[in-house]
């Protein structure tokens, strides 16, 4: 029998449907501006400067002419936006590949073994989740140069394969675990390492693929580290950290850069929108 849905019901719809499009409006808008020509977009641009704080820009919803100069500009005849995307492909995928190893292996350590100061060390990585950036960006400096790492692409990477959060939310995933699994293992010969391989890596998918998924994220919106780390390298930065200095120059082609930028997020998130939704639930087999 079909449930009766209410006035409530209807209104909670509509009050999300708003405030979806609300939210999609900006990317939606990005998207459509890259198909402006460089110079319609330099025009636009321009009108900045012209209004007081009182006023808002018009609205721009759709090109005037269509137009592929955007990319064509970024893709082949300047490489600027390439490049510094190639940057933030490259940083991505060296982060994730190290976070692949160490983030799941050093969360298994620390919810299904036991060994001295096993409560310590996850005490220091809670500490280190929740302390920001600014906090710890002195030491992390301080570290790199001594290590002789400052100015070079592994500043950047390094210190994110240790990633707090991401040990701290698969560590509470692997904790619910039962242990008769790793103890039928054990019965069957496994050992630890066949049984992390064969077993836990499989099961804990879901929340893997929510890890990857946020730690993406992360890694394609590095500002600070970037900034902080290759103050003398702006050829290492990703492109995360120009846009702001691409819309002053006022190229015209920066809604093309933007709408480059969104794309590789975009189709992570629809890869892993399952395991995002299911994996962060943490639910515990029975």
């Amino acid at each position: 029998m079909q449930k009766k849905r209410g006035l409530g019901f209807f209104l909670l719809r509509g009050f999300l449907v708003i405030m979806a499009v609300l939210i999609l409006l900006p990317m939606i808008q990005t998207f459509l501006y890259s198909f402006s020509s460089i110079g319609e977009m330099k025009a636009y641009m321009k009108t900045r400067g012209n209004l007081s704080t009182e006023v808002w820009m018009d609205a721009h919803l759709s090109p005037n002419m269509f137009s592929l100069g955007q990319y064509y500009r970024i893709l082949i005849t300047d490489n600027t936006v390439l490049r510094l995307f190639v940057n933030s492909v490259f940083y991505s995928v060296m982060i994730l590949l190290g976070q692949a190893v160490l983030v799941p292996t050093m969360s298994f350590a620390l919810s299904k073994f036991r060994f001295p100061g096993r409560d310590g060390l996850f005490f220091i990585i809670i500490l280190l989740m929740l302390l920001p950036f600014q906090v710890t960006m002195v030491p992390n400096v301080l570290t790199l140069r001594a290590l002789g790492l400052t100015d070079t692409v592994w500043a950047v990477i390094l210190p994110l394969w240790f990633s707090p959060f991401y040990i701290f939310l698969v560590r509470q995933f692997m904790v619910g675990l039962p242990n008769e699994l790793l103890e039928a293992a054990s019965i069957d010969g496994a050992g630890p390492g066949r049984t992390y391989l064969n077993i836990i890596l499989p099961v804990c998918r879901p929340i893997l693929g929510a890890a990857a998924a946020l730690s993406f994220a992360d890694c394609w919106n590095l500002v600070e580290q970037p900034l902080t780390y290759l103050t003398n390298r702006m050829d290492l930065q990703p492109l995360s950290t120009m846009f702001n200095q691409l819309a002053k120059e006022n190229t015209g082609f920066e809604f093309a850069g933007a709408a480059l930028y969104i794309l590789p997020a975009l189709f992570i998130y629809l890869f892993f929108q399952e395991d995002i939704l299911s994996g962060l639930q943490l639910t515990e087999l029975k």
